[in-house]
């Protein structure tokens, strides 16, 4: 994926309450979701479904968890990644590690989160004062001083608000502003049609919700009413996904007093002074029209509606960490109804999460020290520079770009670097208070940690060591303000690496997200920053030219798959991850083979396949996935990402190799005519 720019003593009643909150502490050890050819449904033929072929078993032996709305490589690797994670917050949760170590604070935190019986005690007061303070605000300054300081301990509401390195000056941060201040997933759940029994259900949530506050039936329904009507306004404001795509047009620098003058109704100097944030010489506001219609809603709409919008977000932002009636509620529409999952995940696992996204480098440091091996770190060093070299080397014949531009892409290239499973220094989050029988508190301060971490930081040196993700997170990124590949150690596992298995399968797996990673930094929107993480357009335009036509190859190949009927993939959202997969395949393909070359040796048939075929269903198996309808409609909506079908199958028709080595004959599903096939890089 690529990213842009988050002294006290252990009770013995609240150990007690920590470990029995529910019957499922022993569990057993998830499968090694490890490529294997007993997935494989050799009654469907690769010339007419690859994706079936590679995971048709798998695909029939794996339903959906009733706690998942998704099950694939993906999130088996994750559950095992939770399995050691269970085993550490279990054992810090009853160790008597110093005060303020990671050890301790990883602990409390689990403790806390554990102590079902405290937080039933505890009701609404956790958010007791912050609703008499928005039922008692008298004003829009009023109101954006409280919205500053809900902001700040992760309250969502009205617009975004974030800091991270100048896209045009990348050694600095900058503050940024964008749209934002909705609950439903995107825009199109409040205008498109085919949402409508969602919005209906989201209105009926809304009622439950302002009913467990106290409030009676009239009354909920007409808070219900103001919440969807203020939200739906904010969606109509706001731009598509593809649009949020474009890095040049989401780039617009606004200096304070500009601020101020194009949007009036909006206090900016209260929000800044609430927000201790000294006034900054000038913000990146993502979406100027999206802040022009709220500076026209905040005059217009009556001062109430923006006191019952705001306790709205107050409560969703915690009803995770409230008492379980409002819990319940929580997921009965935002997991079953939005993503069909039937049931919740288990407590602890809730738990894990919440502690992973607090105190994510603490949880990560006690990971790695039981989980990932240094000799793991130099492997995957092994494996990036192969890639990287055959990347070079590919930048530096590709036939249609012209020797300035093809300069200047070396350059960007040279000054790639990478971050391979964990920071070497990891986060020090020993100044916040983490209270064993405060759980929501403890969000709430860790929120706060960051949100000053982070706002004084503007106009500062950007810190090149930071990571934005945790070590023990499933993913991989590509940062285009720093220019860096980044691996975390959660990934660096099979279905995607392993080292007892031959080159093939590594290369097709891990290999794949390296080559992935890389090709980010050339793709439709990474092009557009330079070796210095600097937007700004150092393309000739006949080399855009050349380049667009080359992506929309895949726009137009991606846009006829249909992920549900009636639904299809929308093939400018997921550009940039098409791009990415296919240099990612076509990169990692070479590497292979000069592998072999190197040592014939590994050149040998394995269950009855040649090292390139294995190396093309080791890449098809790694996106094997089941998904409820819910789910899978939800992330069409939303996700940058293609569905895994359409991530093996329409990468892989692209690339000749392929075709060759499956034999696959032309006029089959699996077949592209030449002319439409997609080559980049």
């Amino acid at each position: 994926m690529i990213i842009k720019n988050k002294l006290f003593y252990l009770l013995p009643w609240a150990l007690a309450a920590a470990l029995t909150a529910r019957a499922d502490d022993a569990i057993a050890a998830p499968k090694i979701p490890r490529f294997s050819i007993d997935y494989l449904d050799r009654s469907v033929s690769p010339a007419t479904n690859f994706y079936e072929f590679a995971n048709g078993q798998w695909l029939k032996d794996n339903p959906v968890p009733a706690d998942k709305s998704r099950w694939g490589g993906f999130t088996q690797l994750a559950e095992r990644n939770w399995f050691a994670i269970h085993e550490i917050l279990v054992d810090t949760a009853t160790a008597k590690a110093p005060v303020h170590s990671p050890r301790r604070q990883v602990g409390d935190f689990f403790v806390a989160a554990m102590n079902t019986n405290r937080i039933e005690q505890l009701g609404l007061k956790p958010i007791q004062a912050d609703l008499n303070r928005i039922e008692h605000v008298k004003s829009v300054d009023g109101l954006f001083a409280l919205l500053a300081e809900l902001h700040a301990a992760g309250v969502s509401g009205m617009f975004g608000v974030g800091f991270g390195p100048d896209d045009k000056n990348s050694s600095i941060y900058a503050m940024e502003l964008g749209q934002g201040g909705l609950s439903l997933p995107d825009r199109d759940y409040y205008l498109k049609e085919n949402f409508a029994e969602v919005r209906t259900k989201y209105h009926e949530h809304l009622e439950k919700m302002f009913s467990l506050l106290g409030e009676k039936p009239a009354a909920a329904k007409a808070h219900a009413d103001t919440v969807l009507e203020v939200e739906t306004e904010l969606a109509k404001a706001g731009r598509s996904r593809v649009e949020l795509r474009d890095a040049n047009k989401n780039y617009n620098r606004f200096l304070t007093a500009e601020l101020l003058e194009k949007y009036p109704a909006l206090p900016w100097p209260v929000y800044f002074k609430a927000s201790q944030i000294s006034v900054p010489p000038y913000a990146i506001v993502g979406q100027p029209e999206f802040f022009t219609s709220l500076n026209q809603l905040v005059r217009e709409r009556p001062f109430a509606d923006w006191k019952v919008y705001l306790r709205w977000h107050l409560l969703h932002g915690s009803a995770s960490f409230l008492p379980a009636v409002f819990e319940r509620e929580n997921f009965a529409f935002f997991g079953k109804t939005l993503s069909g999952q039937p049931e919740q995940e288990p407590r602890w696992k809730r738990a894990a999460h919440v502690v992973d996204g607090s105190i994510g480098e603490a949880l990560g440091q006690l990971y790695v020290e039981k989980c990932f091996p240094p000799e793991a770190r130099a492997r995957m060093l092994e494996l990036v520079n192969n890639l990287k070299a055959v990347y070079r080397d590919r930048l530096a014949a590709v036939p249609w770009m012209t020797e300035t531009t093809r300069t200047k892409a070396l350059a960007k290239f040279d000054r790639f670097t990478q971050k391979i499973g964990h920071p070497d220094k990891f986060r020090d989050y020993s100044s916040i208070k983490i209270q064993p029988d405060d759980f929501l508190g403890n969000i709430r301060r860790c929120e706060q940690f960051e949100s000053r971490r982070e706002i004084a930081r503007i106009g500062q040196a950007v810190d090149r060591t930071e990571w934005h993700m945790t070590p023990e997170t499933v993913n991989a990124y590509y940062n285009p303000s720093q220019n860096e590949i980044v691996f975390p150690a959660g990934i660096l596992q099979p279905p995607f690496f392993e080292v007892t298995l031959d080159d093939a399968v590594n290369y097709g797996g891990i290999g794949v997200v390296i080559g992935h990673e890389m090709t980010h930094g050339f793709d439709d929107q990474g092009r557009k920053f330079d070796g210095d993480g600097n937007l700004h357009d150092w393309w000739s335009e006949a080399d855009a030219k050349a380049f667009d036509a080359r992506a929309q190859k895949l726009v137009n190949e991606f846009n006829g798959f249909e992920a549900l009927p009636g639904l299809h993939v929308n093939g400018q959202l997921t550009l940039g991850e098409n791009l990415a997969d296919l240099g990612g395949v076509s990169i990692a393909y070479e590497a292979l083979q000069r592998a072999l070359a190197k040592d014939p040796s590994k050149r040998k048939t394995i269950d009855g396949f040649t090292p390139e075929q294995r190396f093309f269903l080791s890449f098809a198996q790694v996106w094997r996935i089941n998904i409820r309808e819910a789910e899978a409609k939800r992330l069409v909506t939303v996700d940058p990402h293609s569905p895994g079908k359409f991530r093996a199958n329409g990468t892989l028709m692209n690339i000749p190799e392929f075709l060759d080595v499956f034999n696959i004959p032309p006029g089959t599903p699996m077949w592209r005519e030449s002319e439409l096939r997609a080559k980049v890089w």
